[in-house]
C-alpha cells in the first residue's frame, strides 16, 4: 500500500484544536463534578473526575504529537459555554454535547492522517472509539430522565 504524504501543518493545526478542546474538557468536567448534588452525586462525581483526568491525558498526548511533528503546542483552551444549569440532567447533556464535539474533531483529524501515517491513524481510531463509548455511556445515564 502506498502512503500519501502527510501535511504536517494541517495535522498540527487540528491537533492544536484537539488539545485546546480537551483542556476545555478538563475545566468543564472539573466544574461539573463540583456542581453535582443529589442522591447520585458520588458515582457521577467520580465519572466526571475520571473524564477530566482523561481529557488532560488526551491534551498532553496531542501536544506531544505536535512537538514530534515540528509544530508548536497552543497555550489556549477552547471556549467553554456556561449555561448556569447544574441539574444532573443538564450536566450530563452538556457532557454528551462535549463528547460529540470531541468526536467531530477526532474524525476531522482522521481524515487528515488516513493512509498517511499508520501510527497517527491508529492513535486517532482509538480515541474515536473512546469518545463513542463515552457518548453511549452518557446516553444510557440520561435514559432515567426521559
Amino acid at each position: 500500500m502506498e502512503m500519501k504524504e502527510i501535511n504536517s501543518d494541517a495535522v498540527c493545526n487540528i491537533l492544536n484544536e484537539i488539545m485546546e478542546y480537551e483542556l476545555a474538557g478538563v475545566v468543564r468536567y472539573t466544574h461539573s463534578a463540583m456542581m453535582v448534588s443529589g442522591p447520585y452525586r458520588l458515582p457521577i462525581v467520580t465519572f466526571l473526575k475520571d473524564q477530566a483526568s482523561e481529557s488532560l491525558e488526551h491534551a498532553q498526548h496531542a501536544g506531544e504529537l505536535i512537538v514530534g511533528l515540528d509544530g508548536h503546542p497552543s497555550q489556549r483552551i477552547a471556549e467553554i459555554k456556561e449555561t448556569h444549569k447544574h441539574s444532573i440532567k443538564d450536566i450530563l447533556e452538556e457532557s454528551l454535547a462535549h463528547e460529540q464535539g470531541a468526536l467531530e474533531l477526532y474524525k476531522k483529524f482522521l481524515g487528515n492522517v488516513a493512509d498517511r501515517s499508520i501510527y497517527l491513524e491508529e492513535y486517532v481510531r482509538g480515541l474515536i472509539g473512546q469518545e463513542e463509548q463515552h457518548a453511549l455511556e452518557l446516553k444510557a445515564m440520561l435514559k432515567d430522565f426521559g
